[in-house]
């Protein structure tokens, strides 16, 4: 495993969108454990791959305290979201900043694992909010379209997050 390096806002790379994966090589692999290692490493809840500069459909996602919840998404589709959630955002491609974003608080994901089986999730709360903003990055969607009023840096809002 290697750390990747994360592409930031202003790289034409987020703004493309990725492609299916349509199966499961050494590279994939070798891509899917630099992205769990990369987003650790840079305390991220998740990670999308173009953000590593590769555009593939996947992501990885742990929004647990104990980084011990780890999903990996290949090829994910929304089917379903319900409610609604607004809650200060970040990403790892736009450091340092954050912004109020109203996203679904349910979503029904349907993906394939790490073996290309297909898995429906059901996700309510902080996941919801991660698998939703994850797969907006593989549409080439970032974050900050989506903010409602202005963008901060996260020390200005610390003690609402």
């Amino acid at each position: 495993m290697a750390l990747r390096n994360i592409r930031e806002i202003g790289d034409d790379i987020l703004l493309k969108k990725a492609k299916e994966v349509k199966d499961m090589t050494d590279r994939t692999k070798e891509l899917i454990d630099d992205m769990i290692e990369t987003m650790y490493e840079a305390n991220g809840v998740g990670l999308a791959a173009p953000q590593v500069g590769v555009l593939k459909q996947i992501i990885t996602i742990d929004t647990s305290e104990e980084k011990d919840d780890l999903y990996v998404f290949i090829n994910p589709v929304i089917l379903k979201t319900d409610g609604e959630q607004t809650a200060y955002e970040g990403c790892l491609s736009v450091p340092g900043k954050t912004g109020k974003v109203t996203r679904p608080n349910y979503v029904m994901v349907r993906y394939l694992d790490r073996d290309m089986k297909e898995q429906t999730l059901e996700a309510e709360d902080i996941l919801a909010r991660a698998i939703c903003h994850e797969v907006d990055h593989l549409d080439g969607k970032l974050y900050v379209d989506l903010v409602e009023g202005e963008l901060s840096d996260i020390e200005d809002v610390q003690d609402e997050l």
